[in-house]
Parts: structure tokens; sequence; C-alpha cells
């Protein structure tokens, strides 16, 4: 691996361990890679051999090229094949059950706590119950100093910038920050805080040491 001597990565690199020990003592299983590549191989170690895996949208994931390696090793819930609107709501039903679910995460404390909100609620669904393992892959640009900090991460960041990416008509699409709108297209619908792990090591929280989603 090529010396990390960038001020980020060096940021990055002595308080990802740090926020992977607090992640720890609220009983996640928690990791810290520097790299993409070895949080890659990180997350497929994770994966046992033969579980149905699933996951939810994430440009963390889609940068990273996991879902294309999953899918040469594992049985997949994919939603992305459904012919109509119908067959995705199922597909994700069914994606509640299945043995590994992969997703990131909005926001994380360094102490510990992961912040998510959610349209759909798919993803914090799966999050809370269902599947035996899920697997939260994110960046290091994505850890906030409070949970507090978390929750602003989460709605005047992650939120608007997803807003774009989805192409909703939101206010927030138009002004780039949160207007606590009560849109029917809001991906504000729900809201997540998960400040321990029930059970213990069920969700296994993979920190990179890049930028990467929003």
């Amino acid at each position: 691996m090529n010396e990390r001597t960038t001020p980020l990565e060096k940021r990055f690199d002595k308080l990802g361990p740090k926020v992977a020990e607090a992640l720890k003592r609220r009983h996640f299983e928690a990791f810290y890679c520097p790299t993409g590549q070895e949080a890659v191989e990180q997350v497929l170690s994770l994966i046992p051999a033969g579980d149905t895996v699933s996951w939810g949208g994430s440009a963390t994931l889609a940068q990273l090229g996991i879902i294309e390696k999953v899918k040469e090793t594992n049985p997949v819930i994919d939603r992305a094949t459904a012919a109509t609107p119908e067959e995705g709501q199922e597909l994700m039903r069914k994606a509640l059950l299945c043995g590994t679910y992969l997703m990131s995460s909005n926001a994380i404390s360094e102490d510990g706590q992961l912040y998510n909100i959610d349209g759909n609620g798919n993803r914090v669904a799966a999050l809370i119950y269902g599947p035996k393992s899920v697997i939260v892959v994110a960046g290091m640009n994505k850890v906030t100093k409070t949970i507090e900090d978390a929750c602003v991460r989460a709605r005047s960041i992650a939120a608007p910038i997803n807003a774009q990416r989805f192409q909703n008509d939101n206010p927030c699409t138009v002004t780039g920050t949160c207007a606590d709108c009560l849109s029917k297209t809001s991906i504000c619908a729900s809201m997540v805080r998960t400040r321990i792990c029930r059970p213990a090591g069920k969700i296994k929280v993979v920190l990179v040491g890049e930028e990467l989603g929003f």
C-alpha cells in the first residue's frame, strides 16, 4: 500500500480506529480500512458463502464496486431487476429476510452512533430488524463530532444531495438545504438513531479512510 501522506489521509487514519473502538463499545463489530480496496476485501470476508444478499440504495457501495463483486459470489435480491413498481416493493420486502444486507450510513458520530434518514423506510427497517447480518460501509467524511452533528449532516448535506440525485421535486432541490418540508416526495420520512447494536455483532461497520458517498 502506498504511504498515506495527505493531511486528510492522516486525519482519517488517526480518527478512524478511535471511531471503530467507540462502535465496539456499543456492541457493533467495527473495522477501519484506510483504502477502498481494503474495505472491499473486508466486506467480502464478512459475507458467509451461500448467504442471500440484498442492499439499500448507496452511492458508497456503487463507488466501491461492492455490489458487482457480491453478484459474482452470492445469490442476491436486486430490486433493480423488477419489471414493475409492485414487483420492486415485493423485492424490498423479501430483502428484509435476507442473510446479509449491505448499506451505508448518512452519518456516524465519533462516539459510535449511527444516524440515518430514509424515504421508503426499507433501508432503516433492515438496519433495525430482519436480516441476519447488516454490513454498513461508510467513508470517514460521514463521521461527525456528536450525534446532534450527525442529524444536521444527514438532513442538511446528505438528504439535499440525494434529493438532487433522485430528481425529487422538493424544496431542498431548489435551495440546497433542508426546509423541514412535508412534500409527498420527501426522502426524510424516517429518521433513525442507532445508539447500540442489538443483538451484539449483528451490525458490522466498515469505516473507510476515503471520501465516499454523500
